[in-house]
């Protein structure tokens, strides 16, 4: 069973035009530290942030944001709202044309086609494939998210669109890598499913039947964090260097020494 973390009386702000803000501080590693709260954030999209939200996030003193989306996302939710003095890094994780026909029939597909492309854990299967071939694929972006930790580009804010993908993924390699207990890891990317964190599913048609409940149960692996979708992550890892220490050193790049001024940055 996934752990609970305990966690602080919440100050969490209530942004209006943001999904899925956190800060992952206060995770507890295997050495029995915690991660440094005020440093690691992660988010959903910031195109839609209002004015007293792009406030709270400039109060954040934030070195840079890392923007995980690619064009097509770009194209549909527009850019992030400007925060001044802040890098904005945009590394895609997934190709500018990856998923747009799907994502296509996601919003206009009909009954038919929903059960055809994502019924009998069609959809299930492809978020986990979908996560492994990050895992596979993207080390370079990896290493490069962490190296700005190391080089004190905090505190950082990472976001996709929906904050749960994409960004969840990033933010379970920083964690991997500042040695948070995975369980710990996992119970912070499931805190995506809560209400008031979910992105919103895009439906085009105001008819009852384009929100029916079997066209949402088909849609829900698509927008649920799952864990198994994190440790089909996880599994990918073990099966390509056969050890989290590897991955770090081998799929990152990352020396001892680099992981020690990471931790020592970042924990408390």
């Amino acid at each position: 069973m996934t752990q609970q973390i305990p966690q602080a009386p919440s100050t969490e702000p209530e942004l209006t035009g943001v999904r899925n803000f956190r800060d992952v501080g206060g995770l507890p590693t295997t050495d029995g530290r915690r991660v440094r709260s005020g440093q690691v954030y992660r988010s959903g999209h910031l195109a839609h942030a209002t004015e007293t939200d792009a406030e709270y996030l400039a109060s954040l003193g934030l070195h840079t944001i890392f923007d995980f989306r690619n064009a097509a996302d770009h194209a549909l939710e527009g850019p992030d709202v400007d925060l001044p003095g802040v890098r904005n890094l945009n590394l895609p994780l997934s190709d500018p044309a990856d998923g747009t026909e799907f994502w296509r029939m996601v919003r206009d597909g009909d009954l038919d086609q929903l059960r055809e492309v994502l019924g009998d854990g069609k959809g299930a299967r492809r978020m986990a494939n979908s996560y492994r071939e990050i895992v596979r694929t993207r080390t370079a972006e990896h290493r490069q998210v962490v190296r700005a930790l190391v080089e004190d580009e905090v505190p950082v804010l990472m976001h996709c669109a929906a904050g749960k993908d994409r960004a969840g993924l990033s933010i379970a390699v920083v964690l991997l890598a500042l040695g948070v207990e995975r369980e710990a890891i996992v119970a912070d990317y499931l805190e995506s499913n809560a209400p008031h964190r979910r992105y919103r599913v895009r439906r085009s048609g105001a008819s009852p039947e384009a929100r029916s409940p079997e066209v949402m149960e088909l849609l829900a692996p698509l927008f649920d964090a799952r864990a198994a979708y994190l440790y089909a992550a996880f599994e990918t890892l073990e099966e390509i260097w056969g050890s989290t220490d590897r991955y770090l050193a081998e799929g990152l790049g990352l020396t001892p020494e680099t992981l020690t001024a990471l931790r020592d940055r970042l924990l408390d």
